[in-house]
């Protein structure tokens, strides 16, 4: 059974940093997209970040040059870096798995992780 389990997530004060970790399971990680997603109360699912299986990295615009995706394919796991924190990041943040093979380009994702909570304070 394919397992996603993120960890990192807290509480900080506006500028401060967090790191979260996705350790992947039962699942061929190194020719896959992995994504982070991130959804705050009263709003919709946001695509905040993926990396593609030959590193290709993708961003939405609200953390361009503040987040940053990387992987370890030989631990399997996934990691987004977040810098200069808002509180408008205040979010659960999970991460997920594409399709074997498939593009990140493609946005499609099968695996999914049970989120971890990020809040941000002013």
């Amino acid at each position: 059974q394919v397992q996603l389990a993120e960890s990192g997530g807290g509480s900080v004060q506006a500028g401060e940093s967090l790191r979260l970790s996705c350790a992947a399971s039962r699942l061929t990680f190194s020719s896959r997209c992995m994504g982070w997603f991130r959804q705050a109360p009263g709003k919709e699912l946001e695509e905040v970040t993926s990396i593609d299986s030959d590193g290709t990295t993708y961003y939405a615009d609200s953390v361009k040059g503040r987040f940053t995706i990387s992987k370890d394919n030989a631990k399997n796991t996934l990691y987004l870096q977040m810098n200069s924190l808002k509180p408008e990041d205040t979010a659960i943040y999970s991460c997920a798995a594409g399709f074997l093979g498939w593009s990140c380009r493609l946005k499609k994702y099968n695996y999914w992780g049970q989120g971890t909570q990020v809040t941000v304070s002013s």
